[in-house]
Order: structure tokens, then sequence, then C-alpha cells
């Protein structure tokens, strides 16, 4: 359903002596199958919204190639367009209309005959619980409903690949919940699903592969459960109250040899070790006789915000960007 070929894109910042090309993505090679959800995760400046809006036809490719819904992204953009369904972040309904005028003109965009597209508003408004609200303006809905609303948006058209940037930020657990089935109905609808997130649990819940992208480049691909498997190490996490106790732990702990890896991230560090259980005993003692006062410590089986600190060295913690 989509494939990159070292899709790379290059930017030209500054002025005068201080201008340099910026490479914002270098060589990414990704591999979407039809009809799985797919998501695409990284921390802010990693490129992952770059990428996103090459692939949406956006933004121009400097380099490389790619294939979306079945077209040549660079020589057929209209072909991508009309293919494709995309739910942005900042969203694209018309708050001065409601859920009918927005669906109706968004169908009508897409070429939907008139009494086609009246019938495609009225299916959407009932599938996704909006008839309570879809006869006032969007300027007056609450987060959930304004979501709700973008989703059929972006879908309006029954497009065979759907892009959707971080469709949850800020919803309340209930809202979430809901997506989550909805996102999940998509796929079972046949549409194939291109998902970035900054929530963990959500690509854990959701995603059948997950890609990682750190500095422009793919650092991890596979599914959730395979890259939790690589890391074969439980976490032990410690949290100190300052730097210099966090120094000291660091240099102290970091001569261990049954430590596999060791981040830091502000006063935390995170060890991967085997077998927590008793090292974690070993890391309490060691501290303890230090004379390093310590805040908090926990262990924590392999996760993916356990893939994303090993492969990037930072943590992406849900409610984190």
């Amino acid at each position: 359903m989509l494939q990159t070929s070292h899709l790379s894109k290059t930017f030209f910042a500054g002025r005068g002596k201080k201008a340099k090309d910026v490479e914002a993505v270098k060589d990414v090679d990704l591999e979407v199958r039809k009809g799985e959800i797919f998501g695409f995760l990284g921390p802010n400046g990693a490129g992952k919204s770059t990428t996103l809006n090459m692939l949406t036809t956006l933004l121009a490719p400097t380099n490389g190639k790619a294939t979306v819904a079945g077209y040549d992204l660079l020589r057929y953009p209209q072909k991508v367009r009309e293919q494709i369904g995309y739910v942005s972040q900042a969203g694209g309904a018309d708050t001065f209309a409601n859920a009918y005028e927005n669906l109706l003109l968004q169908a009508r965009l897409y070429g939907i005959a008139k009494a086609k597209a009246s019938q495609k508003a009225t299916e959407l408004v009932a599938r996704f619980q909006m008839s309570d609200f879809a006869g006032r303006e969007a300027r007056t809905y609450s987060g959930g409903q304004k979501r709700r609303l973008e989703l059929a948006l972006g879908i309006v058209h029954q497009p065979t690949l759907v892009f959707l940037d971080e469709p949850t930020t800020g919803l309340d657990p209930q809202s979430r919940a809901y997506f989550w089935e909805e996102i999940k109905r998509l796929k079972t609808e046949g549409m194939t699903v291109f998902l970035t997130t900054h929530y963990l649990e959500e690509a854990d819940h959701l995603c059948d592969r997950v890609a990682i992208i750190d500095h422009g480049t793919i650092v991890a691909l596979d599914t959730p459960t395979q890259l939790k498997r690589e890391i074969g190490a439980e976490s032990i996490s410690v949290d100190f109250a300052t730097d210099v106790d966090t120094e000291r732990a660091n240099a102290v702990l970091g001569s261990m040899p049954v430590i596999q890896k060791m981040y830091r991230q502000e006063n935390k560090l995170f060890l991967f070790v085997q077998d927590g259980g008793s090292m974690m005993a070993e890391v309490l003692r060691i501290i303890d006789k230090e004379n390093i006062p310590i805040q908090s410590i926990g262990l924590s089986r392999p996760s993916l915000d356990d893939v994303f600190l090993q492969k990037t060295g930072r943590s992406l913690r849900e409610g984190k960007n």
C-alpha cells in the first residue's frame, strides 16, 4: 500500500555565512502492507512530520521515491490525493459550518454526486454518534466531538489508505478508547491506517507494526512484540533529587558489568538488566553503600518505551511529545 526508497528531504536554513543545508529526513525506506495499522513514532525534530508531509503530497521530497496507494508520489500526486485520507493534528473542518455541511462539502470536493454526498454525510453522522450535535456549528464542539468530525471528513470518500496524525492527543480516556475502537473498525473495513502517535500504549494496542524515526533515519521497524522481544531485558528506573546525586550514581553503576545498557534522562537513570528482581536489590545495596539518596526505584518488563529509549536514548512516556 505504501513503499518508499531512500526518501529524503533537505531544507536550506539560515542566512549569509550561517546558511546551511539541514537534512531533516535521510534515506527512509518504509513498506506498509495492505490492511494493516502501521505506527510511526518519533520525538520532536526527528523527521516524523516531514516524512508524513511528503507521503501526503504536502511537501516535495529532495531525493528518493515513493509509491502511495498504488501511484508514484512524484509523477501522480493528484491520484495519490484521490486515494488517501488525511486527518491532521490541526483539523480541517470549517468551524462556522455544522457537521452535515462539512461532510457534504468534503464529499463534493472529492467529486461525489450531491445526492450520494448527502447520503454519506447522514451515514457518517450516525456512525460516529454525532446526531446530538451535528446541527450546531463546529466551533461549539468539544475536543472529542471535533475529532469525530475530522475522522469522518478523512474517510468520507472511502480512501484505501488513511493517515492519522496523532488523532487522540488531548482527549480524555473515554474519548481515546472510543477512537481506538473506530481505528480498529477502519482496519476491519479494509482500510490501511498510517498512524503517528506519541502515546506508546496506543501504538502497542493498535499497531500491527511500528517504525521509529530519529534524526531523520529509521532506527527500528517491526511488530511491537518482536521489538520488545529483541530487548530481552528488564528495566530498572531510579529517580534522584539532584544532578549531583544522579552523576554519582551514574559513575558507580556504570562500572557494573551485569548492566547491559544504561541511559540518563534528567535526574533519572534507566538500567537494562537480566533478572531484574535480584538486580534491583543489588543496585539498592550499591547506592546505599555510597550514601546516595534516591527518590524512587521501579522495575518493569520490556515495553515500547524501553525500545524507544534503547533506539534513541530518549524516553517517550505517555503524555509527552
